[in-house]
C-alpha cells in the first residue's frame, strides 16, 4: 500500500490502521514545513517505509509505486484562505501532484487494484437548503450586499425567505469557492476520470470537517478545532467570523480512516464520489465552547462580526450513500472525540499565528 501524504494528520492515522491490519505500507511525503516544522513527526509509524519526496517528482513517485497494489492519495496543500493568494503553490501540489501520480499509475496499471483519493466537502460550496415556499434549494454564495448588511443566514434566491439547512447529498451541483476547493475538485475528477477510462477501481471520499490528534496546531490554515485550540493554549480568544452560528459536520479522524478501509475492502463504491461525515450539524460557536470548557480555560470567543470572501454558512453531510455502498457508520461523536483531542492538545506546544494569517487576508480584502 502507498499512502501519499502519509506523515500528515489523516494520512498517518490511515498508515497506522493499515499496518495494524498487516499490510506492507509505504509513505510518500515531502514534510511541508508549514505543517511539520523542521522535524520528522514522532508519530511516523516505524513499521512503514518512509520516502521523503515531493509528489510532483516523477522519479520519486515511480520509486514509491514499486511493488504497490493500492494507493491512498492524501497528499495536498490544505488551507482555504491561503490558497487565494498562494495560487501557484496549491495548483502545483494538488493538481500537478495528482497528474504526476496518475501518469505513474498508468505506467503500471495492471498492478494497481485500488485508488482511493481524498476529496473535500469544500467542493460543494454552500450546502443544500430547504425553503418553505420553494422546496429544496442548492444555493450559491450569499450576495455581497447581504453580507455587508450582516444578514448571515441564507435567503432563498427566488422568494427571499430565510432557508433552513438540510443534509447535502453527493448529487448537489458543485460550486467550489476557493482555489483550494477547485483543486480538490480537480483531484477527485482527475482520479475518477482516469479510473473509469482505464478500469482502475477508484473511489473519491469527500471528507467533511475532520478533527483529531496530530492536526497541525501551529498551522493557521488548518481545521477550526486545531486553530481554536492553538489560540486557547496561548491564552487568546478564538476569533469567530460572522456570528458563530454557521454550522459544519465535524467527523473524527478515525471515522475517516474507517471509510478508507471500507473503500479498499469492497468494490461496491468503485468509480463513485462519497460523502464521509456524521450527518450532524454543529455550530462553530458550540465547538469553540466545547474546546474552552474541555481545556478548563475561561476565555470567551471573539465574535469579530466580519466575513471572509468565499466562506459558506452551512454544510452537513448526507451519508446515505456511504452507509449503502461502504457499510460506513460514524462511531465517534463530538462528546467523545473532543475530550480525546484535548488530552493530546494539552501536551503540545502551539504557536498562535492566527492574527498574522487574518492580517494577510485583510490586506488582500478577503476579510470584510
Amino acid at each position: 500500500m502507498l499512502v501519499t501524504g502519509g506523515a500528515g494528520f489523516i494520512g498517518s492515522h490511515l498508515v497506522d490502521a493499515l499496518v495494524a491490519e498487516g499490510h506492507r505500507v509505504r509513505i510518500l511525503d515531502a514534510l511541508v514545513p508549514q505543517v511539520h516544522g523542521d522535524v520528522v513527526p514522532p508519530h511516523l509509524n516505524p513499521s512503514a517505509e518512509f520516502l521523503r519526496a515531493d509528489v510532483c517528482s516523477r522519479d520519486a513517485v515511480d520509486n514509491a509505486l514499486e511493488g504497490i497494489d493500492a494507493v491512498f492519495h492524501e497528499a495536498a496543500e490544505v488551507g482555504v484562505g491561503q490558497s487565494m493568494y498562494e495560487i501557484e503553490r496549491y495548483v502545483r501540489a494538488n493538481d500537478l501532484g495528482t497528474a504526476v501520480l496518475l501518469e505513474a499509475i498508468l505506467a503500471r496499471r495492471s498492478q494497481i487494484k485500488k485508488l482511493v483519493v481524498a476529496s473535500s466537502m469544500s467542493i460543494y460550496g454552500e450546502g443544500a437548503c430547504h425553503c418553505g415556499e420553494c422546496g429544496t434549494v442548492y444555493p450559491q454564495l450569499r450576495p455581497s450586499e447581504q453580507l455587508i448588511d450582516r444578514r448571515w443566514e441564507l435567503e432563498c434566491p427566488t422568494c427571499g425567505k430565510v432557508m433552513s439547512p438540510v443534509r447535502t447529498p453527493e448529487e448537489k451541483p458543485l460550486f467550489p469557492t476557493s482555489v483550494y476547493a477547485v483543486t480538490k475538485q480537480d483531484q477527485e475528477q482527475f482520479c475518477l476520470a482516469i479510473g473509469r477510462s482505464y478500469k482502475i477501481p477508484t473511489v473519491a471520499l469527500r471528507y467533511f470537517n475532520v478533527y483529531g490528534t496530530r492536526q497541525a496546531l501551529s498551522n493557521p490554515y488548518t481545521g477550526v478545532c486545531a486553530i481554536f485550540s492553538a489560540r486557547l493554549l496561548n491564552g487568546n480568544s478564538p476569533m469567530i467570523f460572522e456570528d458563530g452560528g454557521q454550522t459544519r459536520d465535524f467527523v473524527h479522524v478515525s471515522d475517516i480512516v474507517q471509510a478508507n478501509l471500507l473503500a479498499l475492502q469492497t468494490d461496491r463504491a468503485d468509480y463513485q464520489a462519497i460523502n464521509v461525515g456524521t450527518g450532524v450539524a454543529t455550530s462553530i460557536h458550540t465547538v469553540c465552547n466545547l474546546l474552552s470548557k474541555g481545556l478548563g480555560v475561561d476565555i470567551e470567543a471573539e465574535l469579530v462580526g466580519k466575513y471572509r470572501e468565499g466562506d459558506i454558512r452551512h454544510c452537513v453531510a448526507d451519508i446515505s450513500k456511504a452507509r449503502e455502498l461502504l457499510g460506513y457508520e460514524p462511531k465517534v461523536s463530538l462528546a467523545t472525540g473532543i475530550p480525546e483531542l484535548l488530552s493530546w492538545v494539552r501536551a503540545q506546544a502551539a504557536q498562535d499565528q492566527v492574527v498574522g494569517a487574518t492580517a494577510e487576508l485583510e490586506s488582500r480584502q478577503l476579510v470584510r
